[in-house]
């Protein structure tokens, strides 16, 4: 709680003084931040921008494995597509319907996106993409050509 102070020289003009409390500004702060961030996330704040998923993204010999985490989200509702090297995946979490009153949201809804362009020449043909468990799972082969390719070293005769 503040506290009015008066200034020893304030006492002839009637001017007090607010005690200054860093905690509580701090306290509003934060409040006014998680409103922010809820407001983002919800889609209800003044931006309804796409949120993008946590990502892995493996390389083995033969093709990269990029691993979304999109928890609840059902598979109709997720779009991979492959062009040239650029590989996109985009869609949306849905706003589940609820009985009681939300209290709290710290899950994302809404659009999400993510695009990754991958360091060579993949084989479109073989895309294969599963969602289980809440984790999207893109295996996106190596074309041929951009596979590693052992070099049998000879001596010199």
């Amino acid at each position: 709680m503040a506290t009015a102070l008066q200034r020893p020289d304030a006492s002839r003009r009637g001017q007090t003084l607010e005690r200054w409390e860093p905690f509580r500004q701090l306290e509003q702060l934060q409040d006014a931040t998680a409103q922010l961030l809820e407001n983002v996330w919800s889609g209800t704040g003044p931006t309804d921008r796409a949120w993008s998923p946590l990502v892995d993204i493996e390389e083995a010999d033969d093709a990269w494995i990029v691993e979304a985490e999109l928890p609840g989200v059902d598979r109709k509702d997720v779009s991979v597509e492959l062009r040239d090297a650029e590989l996109s995946i985009a869609g949306e979490a849905k706003e589940r319907e609820r009985k009681g009153i939300l209290r709290r949201r710290t899950r994302p809804v809404g659009r999400f996106e993510y695009r990754v362009s991958l360091p060579g020449a993949p084989d479109p043909q073989g895309v294969d993409a599963t969602l289980a468990d809440g984790v999207l799972t893109v295996r996106v082969p190596k074309a041929e050509q951009a596979r590693p390719r052992r070099i049998a070293v000879r001596g010199w005769p």
